[in-house]
């Protein structure tokens, strides 16, 4: 099977790496690890007025979707560019309102299609934090039947990523939605969540690469660039026939979840553990390669070396994945 993009979503990913590219997101990243937002929000802003979020909400409130292979198309550069906040989760909460339905639906739905809410989650089955809660406007939680908007962040937990900060939300609050539809659009969400953090986890994997490849090329060991090493060159393959055999199964997944079918649970899942662990496969060539400079806090590539871990643990670990996948 191939999955070609069209001329319009190839134009997309284009408008959006020149978008991002311009932002210079390494100080916008800075700035939202040290506490200010202001950077962060006005990169949300530009994003959703290029359409971002609204892909995740149906035109009834109006969105653009749910639009999976544009999702994925937008994730990828987004993880390229290592976006700060709860990107996946804000998409995510636009599958679960949509599916809850109700006045909560009504109230933050245009909101988040717009742009004017950062959102955090929390499902049953996928821990017990939620990403960057001081910085949403809303966390919501659902425990089996109940759709409830968390009362505050609650207390913060430790992180290998400065810029993705954990936290545990506070019990109660009120209910926003109840009912057994809850359940269904909680899975639904938990799915959409997996999907988008793979793609972003796709794209940082592919920053990754092209970073350790440039570097490599303007290294010199022996008085030749040490990417004419074979054992280099053997590396660098490997990495990027990793995330070259996640590509596809990415939007298949794209195609499982547009056509509602049975199947795109594990799809989702597939694409989940091998985007996560090429992902984290990239880092690791990227820290070797650039050998001590990769550890130092001023190298740019550094916010990249810390995501890639905690976006393969996100929202499904490989091994949790895999076995989605053969029980599926």
């Amino acid at each position: 099977m191939r999955f070609l993009l069209d001329d319009e979503q190839r134009e997309f990913a284009r408008s959006l790496d020149a978008m991002l590219t311009a932002a210079g997101t390494p100080s916008v990243l800075r700035a939202w690890a040290a506490g200010d937002r202001g950077p962060g929000r006005a990169l949300w802003g530009r994003l959703a007025d290029a359409g971002v979020f609204a892909l995740a909400v149906p035109e009834a409130y109006g969105g653009l979707g749910p639009l999976p292979v544009e999702l994925a198309v937008a994730c990828v550069e987004l993880g390229r560019h290592a976006v700060p906040g709860p990107v996946a989760e804000t998409l995510a909460a636009g599958v679960l309102l949509s599916g809850a339905g109700g006045p909560a639906a009504e109230e933050w739905l245009p909101r988040i299609a717009s742009g004017g809410a950062v959102v955090s989650l929390r499902l049953a089955g996928h821990g017990p934090y939620a990403l960057d809660a001081d910085a949403a406007d809303a966390v919501f939680t659902v425990d089996g039947d109940e759709l409830r908007l968390a009362p505050g962040p609650g207390e913060p937990s430790a992180s290998a990523d400065p810029a993705r900060r954990l936290f545990r939300p506070e019990a109660g609050g009120a209910v926003a939605a109840a009912g057994p539809g809850v359940r269904g659009a909680a899975r639904a969400a938990g799915d959409l969540a997996g999907f988008a953090t793979a793609a972003l986890a796709l794209g940082c994997g592919e920053e990754l690469l092209r970073a350790t490849v440039a570097y490599a090329k303007q290294r010199t060991q022996f008085g030749v660039p040490v990417g004419s090493f074979q054992a280099v060159k053997h590396r660098l393959a490997d990495t990027l026939i990793g995330l070259e055999f996640a590509r596809p199964l990415l939007y298949g997944a794209a195609v499982e979840l547009a056509g509602g079918t049975a199947g795109a649970g594990a799809a989702v899942a597939a694409a989940k553990a091998a985007a996560g662990e090429a992902a984290y496969a990239a880092a690791r060539t990227a820290l070797q390669s650039h050998g001590a400079v990769g550890y130092t806090e001023e190298l740019d590539l550094a916010w990249w070396l810390r995501r890639a871990r905690p976006l393969r643990d996100a929202w499904g670990t490989p091994s949790a994945c895999r076995a989605r996948v053969l029980a599926g």
